[in-house]
């Protein structure tokens, strides 16, 4: 999936998408409009349903489009959600990626 595919099937409702950076790189740069924060250190404990940490906005089937900085960290993501048993994940590379797309950036 491209970056523009995850930006159009956001704005759509189609496509859960996932900021993987740090608290302090979102407040540097903000995040993608509609993005659910979950840092890499902490994903698999927020994407797994069985957690006390689920982030319950997280849909188990759909699409789902992971992002970072560079897409290096984006790249790990999809693998831990992949083991957690998503089926449809892409790495969509970096912040920039998303806003070259067209998509939105919300300062936090």
């Amino acid at each position: 999936m491209s970056a523009q595919e995850a930006v159009q099937g956001a704005k759509a409702g189609a496509i859960t998408v996932i900021d993987v950076r740090d608290g302090m790189e979102l407040a540097n740069s903000g995040i993608a409009e509609g993005a659910l924060h979950m840092p890499l250190m902490r994903l698999r404990d927020m994407a797994d349903p069985r957690h006390p940490d689920y982030h319950p906005a997280l849909k188990t089937t759909g699409k789902i489009a992971v992002y970072c900085a560079s897409g290096a960290r984006s790249h790990s993501a999809a693998s831990v959600l992949r083991q957690l048993g998503y089926e449809d994940v892409h790495n969509i590379g970096g912040l920039s990626h998303w806003v070259q797309a067209g998509g939105k950036v919300i300062r936090t």
